[in-house]
């Protein structure tokens, strides 16, 4: 974390200076805004955050609710929401709060007294190594507050605008106007652009002909945060559970080292009653538990919050206002965002995590364009983009819940729940999105440069050490939400290339380089001990702040235990790897490709 670069600071250095509509940030939600996002779900309030950083935006985000959410129904954390975490500042603070999962349980019946079960298979939560960062779990609500609380010490000061209801939008060539209800009393609102975060009942969906397509499993399940005693051990772990009587457990432990989540198979339903299931009490579901437990028992305490739940599978075929069929012909001004476009089961803890990345895609395109650095039409990657990964995210979710709700004897092999889980656990983790040529990421063309950079996927961070300070990091947790393009340089051995590239970034006039669009870095072969900070080329030392202070933390040397350039296969020659504001690849260049580097730059970015 940088600061005093304006001067002396005494105080919190996460409160940044407010600047643009933060200077006068009315208290009234102002009758024209550029965005207004309807829900403060962790789509709509990761979006919120990142335009955050865009003060010469207004952003306003609307909540039906009269205050903050004060339980969430979610509560697992992939390692790529936590990557994310990192960009916003606060994944290590959430981290010393939640429950870490660092393996999982599967118990199935034991093959002599079907009645009973017994631990089987432990695997390790990662075995692979796919991510630095852990698989954590902590309720929506205290994710929801970090969001916050980075928004109000942002430069915009934003805050969410409680006790309004979304009624409706009428929708014109260069705005929306949004009908909103609070205390009775109507208000309209005119906004550039529109993004329906209202969950799964959206309204800001049906008011764009948007409709949700699937199916149910006609399955249903209990789910309870409860305080209990027991005598099952493994209480403390995740664990799946299969019992011979017939059902099956997900435990989920909590945060604060007492609360834990069951998800309670209540059985197939009847598709002509399937709505009964609903009026499933807790006493019920806390029996179906103790049966499926046997021969454990569990004394239920306290009860936090509980619901039921059918299994289905619903996804909308567009993520904008703009119908199927007419993408590229005009402009979208109104999205959708996490539940309001895909539901699912909620026992492969993905909603959450795939919600916030839709957020976290959208909000940086929407500034860009607001703030003149982009054409509007970056803005209809969005859809394209991530209307395929919650098509994946429905067909894994329909084969892993499958596999939780079949009996041991549909299951056959006992221990292939635990092998579907080893197997998918990049997927569960966050990682196997990978986003296809566009406008924003190049061809992989140069892919053999940096086999561990694929082109389209998230930029996997790995050690370093920077010279200036002699300090070990990590290069990818350098990377914060401010809106900003990463250009990471890789030198060659001798630094000639390097050298001939920086000098054509800083002054050619064909550079993409300008001010507040790139953080640009470079990473050397050699130790922190051999690299000469004097020799190091100015682009990677630029001047900041009213006294033009030197900012030194863009030079990296390789760590000596864990060699960037043998972990992720930079190729010894050097090479340019591009990362979008989202923390994903977007190209992977050779030093001598400055005209492919200003081509690609040239499709999304205003001179």
């Amino acid at each position: 974390m940088q600061f005093h670069h304006h001067g002396y600071v005494s105080g919190d250095p996460r409160v940044q200076p407010a600047t643009g509509v933060g200077l006068d940030r009315p208290d009234e939600l102002p009758d024209e805004v550029d965005v207004l996002i309807v829900g403060t779900g962790p789509a709509g309030m990761i979006a919120a955050a990142q335009l955050s950083q865009f003060p010469e935006v207004t952003t306003r985000i609307v909540e039906r609710r009269a205050g903050r959410l004060p339980i969430g129904q979610a509560d697992g954390i992939q390692a790529r929401s936590v990557e994310t975490f990192q960009a916003f500042g606060f994944a290590g603070r959430i981290a010393e709060e939640a429950y870490r999962i660092t393996e999982m349980c599967f118990w199935h019946p034991d093959p002599a007294d079907p009645s009973r079960i017994v631990r089987g298979e432990r695997p390790a939560d990662d075995p692979g190594g796919i991510s630095e960062f852990p698989h954590l779990i902590v309720n929506q609500a205290r994710v929801l507050d970090y969001f916050a609380e980075y928004m109000a010490n942002s430069p915009s000061r934003m805050t969410p605008d409680y006790g309004y209801e979304f009624e409706g939008l009428v929708r014109a060539d260069d705005h929306v106007d949004v009908t909103l209800v609070r205390d009775g009393h109507e208000k309209v609102v005119r906004a550039k652009y529109v993004l329906g975060a209202d969950g799964a009942r959206s309204k800001v969906r049906t008011a764009i002909g948007c409709t949700m397509e699937g199916n149910s499993a006609f399955h249903a399940w209990g789910v309870m945060d409860v305080l209990a005693v027991t005598d099952f051990p493994d209480i403390r772990l995740k664990c799946a559970i299969q019992s011979g009587a017939g059902g099956s457990i997900l435990l989920i432990p909590r945060e604060g080292g007492h609360l834990f989540r069951m998800y309670v198979d209540l059985g197939e339903i009847d598709p002509e009653a399937h709505h009964e299931v609903r009026s499933t009490t807790i006493e019920q579901i806390i029996a179906k538990a103790n049966a499926i437990l046997h021969p454990y028992t569990l004394d239920v305490r306290d009860v936090a919050w509980h619901s039921v739940y059918e299994v289905g599978h619903r996804l909308t075929d567009r993520f904008d206002d703009v119908p199927v069929g007419e993408s590229g012909t005009r402009t979208p001004r109104v999205f959708i965002a996490g539940d309001a476009c895909h539901t699912h089961s909620a026992k492969a803890g993905q909603g959450m995590n795939v919600s916030m990345q839709d957020g976290f895609n959208l909000a940086w395109k929407l500034g860009y364009v607001l703030s003149g650095r982009s054409p509007e039409s970056l803005l209809a990657t969005y859809s394209a983009e991530r209307q395929v990964v919650a098509q994946n995210l429905i067909d894994f979710d329909k084969e892993w819940s499958s596999l939780m709700a079949k009996t041991p004897e549909e299951l056959g092999d006992p221990g292939k729940l635990a092998e579907f889980y080893v197997r998918t656990t990049e997927f569960l983790f966050g990682f196997m999105t990978q986003y296809p040529p566009s406008m924003v990421v190049a061809e992989p063309t140069h892919q053999a440069l940096a086999t561990g950079f694929p082109v389209g996927k998230r930029f996997k961070s790995a050690p370093v050490v920077r010279v200036a300070d002699a300090n070990p990091l990590h290069l990818g947790h350098q990377h914060r939400a401010d809106g900003r393009w990463r250009v990471y340089a890789f030198a060659d051995d001798d630094g000639s290339a390097l050298a001939t590239w920086a000098d054509w970034m800083a002054g050619s006039p064909d550079s993409p380089v300008r001010e507040g669009v790139f953080d640009i870095k470079v990473v050397y072969q050699q130790r922190h001990v051999d690299v000469d900070i004097s020799t190091v080329p100015t682009l990677f030392l630029p001047r900041t702040g009213p006294f033009e202070l030197v900012d030194y933390e863009n030079v990296f040397a390789t760590d000596p235990v864990d060699d960037i350039f043998e972990l992720r296969g930079v190729d010894r020659a050097g090479c340019v790897v591009v990362v979008r504001p989202d923390q994903y690849v977007a190209a992977v260049l050779p030093f001598d490709a400055t005209d492919e580097l200003a081509a690609f730059f040239r499709q999304h970015l205003l001179v």
